[in-house]
């Protein structure tokens, strides 16, 4: 046993060297975060990044926790291409679940395990600004019909000034999807892609996003361990990629295109998944790199 556990540390060593003072953007989302043992799994684990050098950033979501507290209150909620179409009764709660019961959640549950988070939205320092996201919607031998999504925001900017204040000074920034746009106006923004968008303004090292699959799989149902950013476009027309994926990787690329090494697109229903995929020599989930 001793053996073993000293095996695993050499090997990860060359790994915790390479990352040493990197950025690590990770989303944080799915089943990853409701379930208990991973929630403290995710929490330790982010942690012991920080511990060992690293400057780890947390975007997280919320879509469960939304439904739940919707529910609750009688509103109904319209989802199209994955997307909530978000009134402003519905942005209300959103801003309450997302910027309030679970952001200062993950804060305390990673105080709890010892590391120093702090929780943050978008309208915090100005960290994400946002406008109204067109969505254009065509149906095939339709004609193109332009969607009132309501308040769902596209990132505008990103001003990182807060998040460097806090990692310089030790803390791990939590970040909830809620952007603020140049009228003041509180929009929903998809975590995708403010992870993304962090990573870029950041000049991450690494984005991670943690989803309910094991990563990109054939259609033999195998894993695609790694691919190019020149192959999305092929994969989505042979099927590879498909529905809520397609989003996904479409900011995994934008975020390879603008700086970020690789991308890690993970399973997080698994315990230790990210420290698994950055320490040791065999990756686990897909990983998207550039051409």
């Amino acid at each position: 046993m001793e053996t073993n556990v000293a095996e695993i540390l050499i090997e990860a060593l060359p790994y915790i060297r390479k990352f040493a003072g990197k950025t690590i953007v990770i989303k944080y989302g799915g089943h990853a975060m409701v379930d208990e043992e991973l929630k403290r799994s995710f929490a330790r684990d982010i942690t012991l990044l920080k511990f060992i050098g690293l400057n780890p950033v947390v975007v997280h979501g919320g879509g469960p926790q939304i439904n739940k507290v919707l529910d609750s209150m009688g509103i109904s909620s319209k989802f199209v291409r994955g997307m909530r179409m978000t009134d402003e009764p519905t942005m209300d709660v959103v801003e309450m679940v997302l910027g309030g019961k679970v952001n200062k959640s993950i804060v305390a549950q990673i105080n709890s395990e010892g590391g120093k988070a702090v929780g943050l939205t978008g309208k915090d320092g100005d960290l994400i600004k946002a406008d109204k996201l067109k969505l254009v919607y065509q149906e095939e031998n339709k004609p193109p019909e332009i969607i009132d999504t309501g308040l769902v925001g596209n990132v505008t900017e990103i001003n990182p000034e807060i998040i460097d204040t806090l990692t310089n000074q030790g803390f791990v920034p939590i970040i909830a999807p809620v952007g603020v746009g140049k009228n003041g106006e509180t929009f929903n923004i998809n975590a995708d892609l403010v992870a993304s968008k962090i990573a870029i303004s950041l000049n991450a090292e690494r984005l991670i996003l943690l989803t309910d699959v094991e990563g990109i799989m054939k259609s033999d149902g195998s894993l695609v361990s790694s691919f190019k950013t020149c192959d999305v476009d092929s994969f989505i027309d042979d099927g590879t990629i498909s529905g809520g994926m397609i989003p996904k990787v479409e900011c995994a690329k934008e975020a390879v295109e603008n700086g970020v090494d690789k991308v890690h697109i993970l399973d997080g229903r698994k315990k230790h998944v990210f420290i698994l995929e950055l320490f040791t020599d065999e990756g686990i989930g897909t990983q998207v790199t550039g051409d």
